[in-house]
């Protein structure tokens, strides 16, 4: 049984990751540069070491971090979601150390990370595709051959690419010979590796995912959807689960076709099979994410399972607890990501101290949290330093949930999307539950809004400013 695991990222999910280690009685071990030596997954875990002062590189190096976990005792390794999450040398390093990697195998890991051995592999267990290369593009006069058979727009796609970086739409044959080699060289720094494909753009579908679950045993469920179609430049805002958009019918199917997809492959752990949905609500899958996905929470809010329990148990060589008809889903849950960003300000980080900070609470609230009052959020991360989840048994109620909840959480010294969020939450085609990855483009004036604050938040201001000014 595992006993320890080294958790190998930062942040909200090794918070998160934390907690579910001590629910199972089991000891964490926390990682961090010298960047992050006050984070609050250093102070949350049972043990923390540094792994150097360089603030990125730390959480990249897979030998380093392995020999850590042996080193301090750890018979397992969770990697979070980022960093080397999808990387199937940290889990082929596990596996030489005789540390459990808690994910799928590394086979697995590489074949679903290079886009088209996963177009290929869905292809042949009769999952539909969007159309496009079934090979990696030799050259730009091939990407312009194949980009007139199949038909403007198109996007080039990093063949080893993830959360929504090294994608490139492009409307025309003038707009793919411009950005041919943008993704070339986006694919290779981002992900080592040069190699792009073309696909035909569905044109502001609706993005709609599935979590799966899969044991080693040969038991694979499906926990339903969730609905990502509020992002902006490929980078999701705010997730929903289940989707307001899907008939029962269309849940079903898609549920099966994940739990389809997720076998083909000999898939083991949690995982998410993305699909986009067109105007003809014609389902095609997009890729699958062999890691644990930031908005896993909302999954666990309507259908009441831990999906990080379920991670580790799994990695243990267990069964899994649910079958198929176990899994229910009750109401509506929303995620909105905190991002320390100015949405009036083209969305540019706002690194820096947090002053103050209030969460919310109250019933149907969850918070995963980052960040505490004194905080300093580092430049050289992610913005996202907060999930606010919010569940209603009705879509109208999440909604009034969400805008009470976002009026509820107060960050006071850097600029997050939390206003932003509440105009989206006001919008009538939002709150209409009808919806596509369009919308924040369609939309530019919900980042006209203006920031008012009550009195008392005011006060709160000055008198914290007044006591850095005298030192108290």
């Amino acid at each position: 049984m595992i006993k320890k695991i080294l958790i190998a990222n930062r942040g909200e999910i090794a918070v998160r990751i934390v907690r579910a280690c001590r629910e199972m009685g089991i000891k964490s071990v926390a990682i961090y540069t010298d960047a992050d030596r006050n984070a609050l997954h250093v102070k949350k875990a049972d043990e923390a070491y540094n792994i150097g002062s360089d603030p990125v590189l730390g959480y990249l190096n897979a030998h380093n971090i392995v020999n850590l976990a042996v080193a301090s005792g750890c018979d397992a390794l969770h990697p979070g979601y980022g960093f080397l999450s999808e990387n199937p040398v940290l889990a082929e390093v596990c596996a030489r150390r005789g540390v459990k990697f808690i994910g799928p195998s590394p086979q697995v890991i590489r074949r679903m990370g290079d886009k088209i051995q996963a177009r290929q592999a869905m292809i042949k267990a009769g999952i539909p595709v969007v159309p496009g290369s079934d090979h990696n593009l030799q050259n730009v006069d091939e990407a312009r051959t194949l980009a007139g058979q199949i038909g403007y727009p198109v996007m080039l796609k990093a063949t080893n690419g993830g959360g929504g970086r090294g994608i490139r739409r492009c409307d025309s044959e003038a707009d793919l010979l411009k950005n041919y080699e943008r993704v070339v060289s986006e694919a290779t720094k981002a992900f080592g590796a040069p190699e792009i494909f073309i696909e035909k753009c569905v044109v502001n579908p609706k993005h709609i995912e599935v979590q799966i679950l899969a044991d080693s045993l040969g038991n694979t469920v499906h926990l339903f959807e969730r609905d990502c179609s509020i992002q902006r430049r490929n980078q999701k805002l705010i997730e929903i689960a289940p989707s307001p958009q899907l008939t029962e019918s269309q849940r079903e199917y898609i549920g099966k076709l994940a739990v389809r997809a997720a076998k083909a492959v000999g898939y083991a752990n949690a995982g998410t099979v993305e699909f986009l949905l067109d105007k003809d609500n014609q389902f095609y899958f997009m890729e699958m994410n062999t890691r644990l996905q930031v908005e896993h929470c909302v999954t666990e809010n309507i259908t009441g399972i831990d999906i990080v329990v379920e991670q580790i148990r799994v990695a243990d060589g267990l069964p899994l607890q649910y079958k198929q008809e176990d899994i229910k889903h009750r109401g509506y849950a929303m995620e909105f990501r905190i991002n320390a960003e100015d949405p009036k300000n083209a969305f540019l980080p706002s690194f820096g101290r947090i002053t103050r900070y209030y969460a919310p609470g109250g019933p149907g609230v969850r918070v995963d949290a980052a960040m505490y009052s004194g905080y300093t959020i580092p430049p050289y991360y992610d913005s996202m330093c907060a999930k606010l989840i919010v569940w209603n048994l009705t879509w109208e109620g999440a909604v009034e949930r969400g805008k009470r909840a976002l009026d509820d959480m107060i960050v006071y010294g850097v600029k997050t999307t939390i206003p932003y969020y509440k105009e989206i939450l006001s919008d009538p085609e939002f709150r209409s539950g009808r919806f596509n990855t369009g919308f924040v483009e369609a939309h530019p004036e919900l980042v006209n809004y203006a920031v008012r604050r009550p009195p008392e938040h005011t006060a709160a201001i000055i008198s914290a400013a007044l006591a850095a000014h005298l030192g108290m």
